[in-house]
């Protein structure tokens, strides 16, 4: 099997089952703590609270649907072409997994902009007066703080070299 379409068929399949956990635990949100109200884990510290955001990130940008999406298919459309150039190479693979974390966070709050029109956050540190998430931001986050330190530490410059355009 191509390497590329065996990269594009595992990166699917951990994709969907991130996907899966993070619409699961949004439904349970949904239907049990919209319903019944918080369920407190940490007293003070941390709770399970139903909360709809209509935005972004805290809450910013309220009612801007088609521009999330439109920013949620341009990430992903570049993920895919990133892992098109992306050699098989195992130093590359924790960059792999965070273009899983990134385009399946990415793609759950999607689908609940497009199924609910907002997106279902339950997860509150209350001691710090955290904004309230879900587990699709915690993939986002858990990416991009993973990326940083990545390039920043782990990888060099020509680890980057298959993104370049031009031709050995």
């Amino acid at each position: 099997m191509n390497s590329v379409w065996k990269r594009y068929g595992i990166f699917g399949v951990l994709s969907i089952l991130l996907i899966a956990f993070d619409q699961w635990t949004k439904v349970l949100a949904f239907d049990k703590l919209r319903a019944d109200g918080p369920i407190v884990i940490l007293d003070g510290v941390f709770e399970l609270l139903y909360s709809e955001n209509r935005g972004a990130a805290f809450g910013i940008l309220q009612g801007q649907k088609w521009f999330f999406l439109l920013v949620a298919g341009a990430v992903v459309v570049v993920i895919l072409y990133f892992l098109y150039k992306m050699p098989a190479n195992k130093k590359l693979l924790p960059l792999y997994f965070c273009t899983v974390l990134l385009a399946s966070g990415a793609i759950g709050n999607v689908i609940d902009r497009l199924s609910r029109g907002f997106v279902v956050d339950f997860l509150y540190f209350k001691l710090i007066d955290f904004p309230i998430f879900n587990v699709a931001d915690c993939y986002v986050v858990v990416s991009a703080g993973l990326l940083i330190l990545l390039t920043g530490f782990y990888y060099k410059d020509e680890d980057f070299e298959f993104l370049s355009s031009k031709e050995k």
